[in-house]
C-alpha cells in the first residue's frame, strides 16, 4: 500500500504519537511519502526510517499515493485538501488537536486506524465543495473549500452590507459582521457556533449563516447545492476579508463574488468502527443531557 502524509510544525508534546504512526506504517511495510516541509521538520526530531521518501506538491501525488494521512487538528485536514484536489485519494486524519470533528481518529486509535486502512476495513465518505469565482483572481487555483466560504467586515470596522442572489434573482441584503457560505461539512464549523443547523452530508444542500446581523429577524437558509449564489458588498470600510476555508484575501468593495458547487468531491475515510452520528455524539456531545449521568 501507498500511503501519504501531511503534517505541520508542532511541539514536542506531540512527537512520541507520529513517531508511533511510523512505526506502525515500519511494521504493515507501506511505502511512504512525506510532505516536504514536514519532512525537514521531523526528520532531526525522530526516527524516521530511510525508505520513507517526501513529496513537494499535489504533481507529485497521483499515481504514488493510495491514501493521504493528515496529522494534526481539523485546520491541517483542510491543509491536506489543497494538496488532494480533485484527484480523488481518500483522506484520513489523525487528530493531535482539540475537537478533531473531520480529522476523527484520536491518538489513542492510531495502531487500529493503520491496520484498518492497510487490510481495507474502511468505506469511503464522499463530501460535496464549493468553489469561488469573481471578478478579480481571488485564492488562484486554490478557490475551492470543504468547509466554508466567508465574507468578513475587516478588524473593529462597521458592520457591512452583503447583497445577495440566487440565480441572478435578488434573495436579501444582509446587514451584520459577515456571512459564511457552508457546505454540509461545514455546518458543523464556524456555521454552528453562528447558530446554524446540522447538515448532513450528501443532503445535496449548502447553507447560508449570516455573522451577527443587524436584523434579528434574518435566519440561516438552506439552499439546493444546484443554485449558484452572488454577493455583492458595500459599507463604511473599503476593505472586507474573503476567506475560502483557511485561506483568507483582502479585497474591496468593488468585488462581485459567485458561489457555487465545485465540480470534484473529497472522498473521507470512514473506518468500519465509526460513523457520522458516532461523531457527532462523541465530539460534538449532541443530545447529551447531564441530568441523564
Amino acid at each position: 500500500m501507498k500511503i501519504g502524509i501531511y503534517g505541520r510544525q508542532f511541539n514536542n508534546s506531540v512527537l512520541p504519537y507520529v513517531q508511533q504512526v511510523f512505526d506502525c506504517l515500519v511494521d504493515w511495510k507501506v511505502e511512504v511519502l512525506i510532505y516536504q516541509d514536514f519532512y525537514d521538520f521531523v526528520k532531526d526530531k525522530l526516527f524516521l526510517p530511510k525508505q520513507f521518501g517526501a513529496f513537494k506538491t499535489h504533481h507529485d501525488l497521483k499515481d504514488n499515493v493510495e491514501v493521504m494521512i493528515s496529522l494534526g487538528g481539523d485546520g491541517t485536514m483542510l491543509d491536506t485538501v489543497t494538496l488532494v484536489r480533485d484527484s480523488g485519494i481518500p483522506m484520513i486524519g489523525i487528530n493531535f488537536g482539540r475537537l478533531g470533528f473531520l480529522a476523527s481518529i484520536n491518538k489513542e486509535g492510531i495502531k487500529s486506524a493503520i491496520e484498518g486502512l492497510v487490510n481495507k476495513k474502511f468505506s469511503l465518505d464522499t463530501r460535496a465543495l464549493l468553489k469561488i469565482e469573481s471578478n478579480l483572481d481571488l485564492f488562484g487555483d486554490l478557490n475551492f473549500a470543504l468547509n466554508d466560504v466567508t465574507i468578513l467586515k475587516r478588524d473593529t470596522s462597521a458592520m457591512i452590507l452583503i447583497h445577495c442572489y440566487l440565480n441572478g434573482e435578488f434573495l436579501n441584503s444582509y446587514w451584520a459582521d459577515g456571512l459564511i457560505i457552508a457546505t454540509p461539512t461545514g455546518s458543523t464549523a464556524y456555521s454552528l457556533s453562528c447558530g446554524g443547523p446540522i447538515v448532513f452530508p450528501r443532503s445535496g444542500n449548502f447553507l447560508i449563516t449570516p455573522i451577527s446581523p443587524h436584523n434579528l429577524n434574518v435566519r440561516p437558509v438552506i439552499l439546493s447545492d444546484q443554485n449558484v449564489l452572488t454577493f455583492e458588498v458595500e459599507g463604511r470600510s473599503s476593505k472586507y476579508l474573503v476567506s475560502c476555508d483557511s485561506r483568507t484575501e483582502i479585497t474591496g468593495s468593488d468585488i462581485k463574488i459567485n458561489i457555487k458547487r465545485a465540480d470534484f468531491n473529497i472522498n473521507l475515510v470512514r473506518l468500519n468502527n465509526e460513523s457520522y452520528l458516532s461523531t457527532l455524539r462523541n465530539k460534538l456531545l449532541w443530545g447529551i443531557d447531564t441530568r441523564n449521568y
